[in-house]
C-alpha cells in the first residue's frame, strides 16, 4: 500500500477543499462529471458527498481533475486563447 504523503502540495489542497467544504467538481477519465463535496481522501481514494446525501469513493487514477466548483471572474484560471 502507498504511504501517504501529507507534504505534497495535491494533498494539502485538496485537505484545504476538505476543511472548507467547498463544493468542487469532479471529472473523471470516463469523461464523467461529478458534482459535491469532499469528506475525506486516502492514499487511494476520495469520498464525495453530493447535495442528494449520496457518498462516492472515488479512486483517484480515475479522475482527470478536481476544481471548486465557485470561480470568481478575474481569478486566476486557465484561460484558452484562440
Amino acid at each position: 500500500m502507498a504511504e501517504f504523503d501529507t507534504g505534497l502540495p495535491s494533498v494539502r489542497q485538496i485537505q484545504g477543499l476538505i476543511k472548507e467544504g467547498k463544493e468542487v467538481e469532479v471529472k473523471l477519465l470516463t469523461q464523467d462529471v461529478l458534482v459535491g463535496q469532499l469528506l475525506w481522501q486516502d492514499s487511494d481514494c476520495f469520498c464525495l458527498a453530493t447535495q442528494e446525501g449520496i457518498r462516492t469513493i472515488i479512486w483517484r487514477h480515475a479522475m482527470a481533475y478536481i476544481k471548486p466548483q465557485e470561480v470568481e471572474m478575474g481569478s486566476r484560471s486557465l484561460q484558452v486563447r484562440q
